[in-house]
């Protein structure tokens, strides 16, 4: 799980690694054998039966930095990712961020290059909001509202979801496979399980070849298998 990539010197939420740092990452990914790639990519190659070699990457927000910075360092460890992206602040900012700096987010151009270089493009709201505490309205909004903008916007199924903040409880579940997402990713989703709470392993600035090592081996201990993709 990743979000930012660029300057990290002020970086209160440790949301954001440099573009040499992500190099060096994904560097050590493919010496181990394995390959980045998209969480629909890695769903699909699992189903059948396949993709031991592979790792899925995400990009959380939709960050402007995403095309000038990781899609050239993408491609040349010769990887793809999942974006999650907000239709509802396309071009806009992180304001849900009270104590960062302001980051440009994406804008519809952005993301359809960021689509036609074979990024997956997915849903991470319409607005960053926590869905456990949205409204009905909200909450449908939120999900079946902004899978139906971005599909408009790429003219391409848009089949991943990503929670905002992490957050998630059984009605907001329950939202996302109503709206027609094929899986949706959060970090601990405590009791949950299944392929609408995917977990995933935060990475950050501080994350050499060993710290990756140790939280992958750490985080199969935490957390039992996803039932339908051991």
């Amino acid at each position: 799980m990743y979000h930012s990539v660029g300057d990290c010197s002020d970086d209160p939420y440790r949301i954001t690694v440099t573009p040499d740092r992500l190099d060096r990452q994904l560097r050590w990914l493919r010496g181990q054998g394995l390959r980045g790639v998209s969480v629909g990519e890695l769903l699909a190659a699992r189903a059948r039966g396949g993709g031991r070699d592979l790792v899925g990457l995400t990009f959380d927000d939709g960050y402007a930095d995403f095309v000038a910075h990781a899609l050239p360092v993408l491609a040349r460890r010769e990887c793809t990712a999942t974006l999650f992206v907000l239709p509802g602040r396309l071009g806009g900012d992180n304001a849900w961020d009270p104590r960062g700096p302001r980051k440009p987010l994406l804008t519809a151009d952005g993301i359809r290059r960021a689509a036609a270089a074979g990024v997956e493009i997915g849903s991470h709201g319409l607005t960053h909001v926590d869905l456990t505490r949205a409204d009905d309205a909200r909450l449908a909004a939120e999900t079946a509202g902004s899978r139906a903008a971005l599909e408009e916007l790429t003219g391409t199924p848009v089949s991943g979801f990503c929670y905002p903040y992490g957050t998630v409880d059984r009605r907001a579940v329950d939202a996302v496979r109503r709206a027609g997402y094929g899986y949706a990713c959060a970090i601990d989703p405590g009791g949950l399980n299944g392929p609408h709470v995917l977990p995933r392993v935060h990475v950050g600035q501080n994350d050499t070849g060993v710290r990756l090592f140790l939280k992958y081996r750490l985080h199969r201990l935490r957390r039992r298998p996803v039932e339908g993709l051991r």
